[in-house]
């Protein structure tokens, strides 16, 4: 059977990695002493990231900004953001809790001869740790990471960028993605289809070419 595509972008946290536990696990790791500040960390961190996607800051600006007004909002004196923000991202890098069907899913996509590309925005090597602690890093021919690209999702130069480097064509490829922002409009301005998993957004069937509401229910669509 001929396939519609060559090739499927992925995106990792909140697609393939569970985003909230692996969350959890990273910051418990960087401040055991007080886990019952982890509702406050999230709470900035997931404004700064929502405001990322809509263009108020980059992901690097981000990276700085929320171990920063985190630290100044419990009341720690500034000399601790940086203590902080290196055992987060040094505990980051080993969180691996995949979403449900996530590797079945992935084997079934290469076993039916599909390249795969992981597509994240983060540090490149701390996310590919992550692949590589939850054992799904080998399903990927390459990583496409915002740091490493040197644009963020949903600006289209991220998936020019990407398209470039794997050598091929925007019908080529399918987009899947959690995030309607940085992962459906960003790729459909940039000529791809796309797959919304909605684990966690409201469905809108209509700006996306593909809904699935289970990871394992791409394998009907494609």
């Amino acid at each position: 059977m001929r396939m519609k595509y060559k090739a499927l972008f992925i995106d990792i946290d909140d697609t393939l990695l569970d985003y909230v536990p692996c969350c959890r696990e990273a910051f418990e790791a960087a401040m055991p002493e007080h886990p019952e500040y982890f509702d406050t960390f999230f709470r900035i961190s997931g404004r700064l990231f929502s405001e990322a996607k809509h263009g108020k800051h980059t992901i690097a600006e981000v990276m700085e900004l929320y171990p920063q007004e985190f630290i100044a909002t419990i009341g720690y004196p500034a000399e601790a953001v940086e203590p902080f923000k290196h055992a987060f991202r040094e505990a980051w890098g080993k969180t691996h809790t995949l979403v449900e069907g996530a590797e079945e899913t992935l084997n079934a996509l290469r076993d039916r001869g599909y390249r795969l590309f992981a597509a994240s925005n983060s540090f490149g090597h701390l996310q590919r740790s992550r692949l590589r602690y939850a054992s799904i890093l080998h399903y990927f021919e390459d990583t496409y990471i915002s740091m490493d690209i040197g644009y963020d999702k949903p600006d289209i130069r991220f998936y020019e960028e990407a398209l470039r480097r794997c050598g091929l064509q925007p019908s080529e490829v399918l987009m899947v993605g959690d995030s309607l922002t940085t992962d459906i409009i960003g790729a459909a301005n940039a000529g791809l289809d796309t797959c919304f998993f909605a684990r966690r957004e409201p469905d809108e069937r209509s700006c996306s070419t593909y809904v699935i509401k289970e990871l394992n229910q791409l394998l009907q669509i494609i």
